[in-house]
C-alpha cells in the first residue's frame, strides 16, 4: 500500500467561551478519521487552532476588565484541556492571533487586491454613538416589524420567522448601550466572489463534496454569487488591513487562513515540508471537517480565495449535522446543553467517542445523543460484547495455562473470518461511515461470543481430558478480541492501549496477517466500566442553568 500524505483540519472553535458536546462531535469525528489513516500507515497530520478575533471577543474582554489577548489565551488553555480530555490528538493547536496568521492574511489579501479581486464600496450600517461602534446584526434588538414580538435580535424573528433589515426593527436599540442606533456610512472592502462563478461551478460539480452540500452550494451559485464584505471598522480586535488604516480583516477572512498558519507553525517545529502541502499542484491531500452551518465559507469563499492567491484547493470538505440531545435542541434549562468539561467530570470520554461513532454516517444528518440509548448502547456493545470476549476467556487461560495461548489454534476459521472483514471495515472508515463500521464490528463480536457460547469452556473445564480444547477455544476468543480492538482502536485509543498491555502485542492493522499462537498474555484487568445511569443524571443536573 502506497503511503499517502494527508492534512486534516476541523473548524476552529471561537475563543469566547467553553467547548460543548457539539464541538466535540466534530473533533471526535475528525480525530477518529485521522487516527484511522495513521493506523493504515499513512502520513496524516491533524491541525487546528482557536478562532480568536472579532467584536464579540473584544466586548467580552472589556466586560471582564482584561485585554483581548489575555482573554483568548485563557480560553485556549481550556479548549485544549477539553479536547485532550476527549482523547483528541492534534499534531498542532494554534491561534489565529499569531504571527503566522498575520503574515498569511496580509499575503493572501495583497494577492487578491493585486489580482483585482478586492472592491471598495460605501455601506450604510447601524452605529452606536455611545459605544462608538458599528453594530453587527446580533448587537441590535427590538420588536419584530411583522408580528411585534419583543426582544428580537438581528435580521430575523425567532417568533414568526420573518427576515428584515436590522433597522426595520420597531424601537430598535443597541444591545451594548441600550441607546437607539443611527445609520452611518462607511467604506468597506469586498472580495469579488461574483468573479469566480466558473471556478466554483466546476468545483461544486467535481467530486469534492457530499451531495447535500454540493446541492446547497449550487443553489447559491445559481442564484448569483454575492460579493463578500471582508472588512470591519475600528475599534475591532483583529488584524489591520495593509494599506487601509482603520479597517480590519473580518474574522471569517483570517479564520480559515488559520489552517495554513497552524500548519506552518507545526512544520517549523517538526521539519515537515510546508510548501509541499499548500502549493498549487500539490500531491498531498487536504480535508476540512466542518459543521453544515459554515459550508458557504468553506465551500465558496475559501476555494475562491485560495485559487486567487495561487494556492491549492481542498481535496474535499466534509460536513456533519447538528447535535441534538434527547431529540431536541440542546437546552440549558433541561440540562442538555452539556459542556465538554461537565461531561468529563462525570463520564468516561470513550463512551461518547463510541456513541458518536455508532451514530455518524457519511452524510450531513443531525446526530441525536439519546441519553437512555447512550447507556444501553455502550453497556451492550463495549462491555457486554467486546470486552466480554476477553474477560470470559482470560480467566481460564490464567488459571490453567499460565496465560499461554495454544501453540496451534485448531479452529482458525473464525479468526480468519474476522481478519478478512478488515478491508471492508477500512473502506467504511475511509468513507467516514463510522455508523456502519461500528455495526459490522459489533456483528463480528456477536460471532465471537456465539463461538464461545457454543464451545462452553466453562463446561469443558470440568471434564477430564478437555484441557487442550479449553485452551484452544479461549485462544480463539482472545485472537478475536485482538482483531476487534484493532478495528476499534481509532475510536477507543485508551481502551486499545490497555488491551495492548493485556495482550502483550501492538494493535496494528498491518499485523493482522496471522493469529497469535504460543503467545503469552498478561492477567486480565477491567478495560472499561459499565455506564452508571446515576452519572448521567448527575451530569444533566450539573448542566441545568
Amino acid at each position: 500500500m502506497t503511503s499517502r500524505k494527508i492534512l486534516v483540519t476541523s473548524a476552529l472553535p471561537y475563543a469566547n467561551g467553553p467547548l460543548h458536546l457539539g464541538h466535540m462531535l466534530e473533533q471526535i469525528q475528525t480525530d477518529i478519521w485521522a487516527r484511522f489513516q495513521r493506523s493504515r500507515g499513512h502520513h496524516c497530520r491533524y491541525i487546528c487552532a482557536d478562532d480568536a478575533h472579532g467584536t464579540a471577543i473584544m466586548l467580552s474582554a472589556e466586560a471582564q476588565g482584561r485585554t483581548p489577548e489575555a482573554h483568548i489565551a485563557d480560553i485556549q488553555v481550556h479548549h485544549q484541556s477539553d479536547s485532550e480530555g476527549f482523547l483528541v490528538f492534534f499534531d498542532n493547536y494554534h491561534s489565529t492571533h499569531a504571527d503566522e496568521n498575520l503574515k498569511w492574511s496580509e499575503k493572501i489579501f495583497t494577492t487578491l487586491e493585486q489580482n483585482g479581486h478586492i472592491a471598495i464600496r460605501s455601506v450604510i450600517q447601524a452605529f452606536d454613538e455611545e459605544k462608538g461602534l458599528f453594530l453587527a446584526d446580533r448587537f441590535i434588538k427590538g420588536n419584530c416589524p411583522r408580528c411585534k414580538a419583543p426582544d428580537q435580535y438581528g435580521d430575523n424573528c425567532e417568533a414568526c420567522g420573518a427576515t428584515y433589515s436590522p433597522m426595520e426593527l420597531i424601537d430598535a436599540v443597541s444591545a451594548l448601550s441600550g441607546t437607539q442606533p443611527v445609520e452611518k456610512a462607511s467604506d468597506h472592502l469586498f472580495f469579488t466572489l461574483s468573479a469566480f462563478h466558473d471556478l466554483l461551478d466546476g468545483w461544486v460539480s467535481a467530486d469534492n463534496l457530499q451531495p447535500a452540500v454540493a446541492n446547497k452550494l449550487r443553489e447559491w451559485i445559481d442564484a448569483g454569487l454575492q460579493d463578500w464584505d471582508i472588512s470591519r471598522d475600528a475599534p475591532y480586535f483583529g488584524f489591520e488591513i495593509p494599506g487601509h488604516p482603520g479597517k480590519y480583516f473580518y474574522v471569517w477572512l483570517d479564520a480559515p487562513i488559520g489552517y495554513i498558519a497552524s500548519h506552518q507553525n507545526f512544520c517549523e517545529r517538526s521539519g515537515d515540508d510546508f510548501d509541499s502541502y499548500w502549493q498549487s499542484g500539490s500531491d498531498a491531500e487536504l480535508y476540512h471537517f466542518i459543521g453544515k452551518d459554515i459550508i458557504n465559507f468553506h465551500g465558496l469563499f475559501w476555494p475562491a480565495m485560495l485559487w486567487s492567491a495561487g494556492l491549492r484547493l481542498p481535496t474535499a470538505i466534509y460536513a456533519h449535522g447538528f447535535l441534538t440531545v434527547d431529540g431536541t435542541k440542546m437546552s440549558k434549562s433541561r440540562g442538555t446543553f452539556i459542556m465538554a468539561s461537565t461531561y468529563l467530570e462525570h463520564l468516561n470520554p470513550e463512551y461518547l467517542r463510541y456513541y458518536f461513532a455508532a451514530k455518524l454516517g457519511s452524510g450531513v444528518d443531525d446526530i441525536d445523543l439519546n441519553l437512555e440509548d447512550f447507556v444501553q448502547r455502550v453497556n451492550s456493545d463495549l462491555v457486554g460484547k467486546v470486552v466480554n470476549i476477553a474477560s470470559r476467556c482470560a480467566g481460564f487461560l490464567r488459571k490453567k495455562f499460565d496465560n499461554q495461548l495454544s501453540v496451534d489454534c485448531s479452529e482458525p476459521e473464525l479468526i480468519g473470518e474476522l481478519m478478512a472483514a478488515g478491508d471492508g471495515i477500512a473502506a467504511l472508515y475511509e468513507a467516514r461511515d463510522f455508523q456502519r463500521a461500528m455495526r459490522d464490528i459489533i456483528a463480528l463480536a456477536d460471532r465471537a461470543n456465539q463461538y464461545i457460547d457454543d464451545k462452553k469452556p466453562w463446561v469443558m473445564a470440568k471434564e477430564e481430558g478437555q484441557e487442550q480444547a479449553v485452551q484452544d477455544a479461549c485462544s480463539v476468543g482472545i485472537n478475536c478480541f485482538r482483531v476487534l480492538m484493532t478495528y476499534l482502536k481509532p475510536v477507543l485509543p485508551a481502551m486499545a492501549e490497555k488491551s495492548e498491555q493485556f495482550l502483550n502485542v501492538s494493535l496494528d492493522w498491518a499485523l493482522l496477517d496471522a493469529p497469535l499462537e504460543a503467545h503469552t498474555i498478561s492477567d486480565f484487568s477491567p478495560l472499561i466500566q459499565r455506564v452508571d445511569p446515576a452519572s448521567i443524571d448527575a451530569m444533566v443536573e450539573a448542566s441545568k442553568a
